[in-house]
């Protein structure tokens, strides 16, 4: 259903090192830089079929998290849910909600984490047990 997912960035240097830290835990490699025919500059990383892109706002205004909005990246296990949150972290990003961990809902046990970047994109890392 989805082509890819971007995302506003006030520094984007500032956010490439955090996506580069977050995504990484995921196996994402390096992203991939673009610069508009504008002159901003955008990056992409490509993993498993999946686009994820960090820009700055073409528009010239300032970059904001999505108000209601959530962008979850699935991950293969607990450890891996945990890594992403550290990673995030460690980068500049803010722990929101519960500590990372297991929560018990109506689509079965699922082990969650949620964390802001720097710009206050809400990010969740999402394992589903089976």
């Amino acid at each position: 259903m989805f082509n890819h997912i971007m995302v506003g960035a006030s520094d984007i240097e500032r956010s490439k090192t955090f996506y580069d830290a977050v995504l990484g835990t995921l196996g994402a490699g390096e992203a991939l830089r673009n610069e508009a025919p504008t002159g901003h500059v955008r990056y992409f990383y490509r993993h498993d079929g999946n686009t994820f892109g960090i820009s700055e706002p073409i528009n010239g205004e300032a970059a904001c998290g999505a108000n209601g909005g959530t962008i979850g990246f699935k991950c293969s296990s607990p450890e891996q849910v945990k890594a992403f949150h550290d990673a995030g972290i460690a980068h500049g990003g803010t722990s929101i909600e519960e500590a990372p961990g297991p929560r018990e809902t109506s689509m079965g046990t699922m082990h969650l984490a949620y964390v802001r970047d720097p710009d206050g994109n809400k990010l969740c890392a999402l394992y589903r047990v089976k």
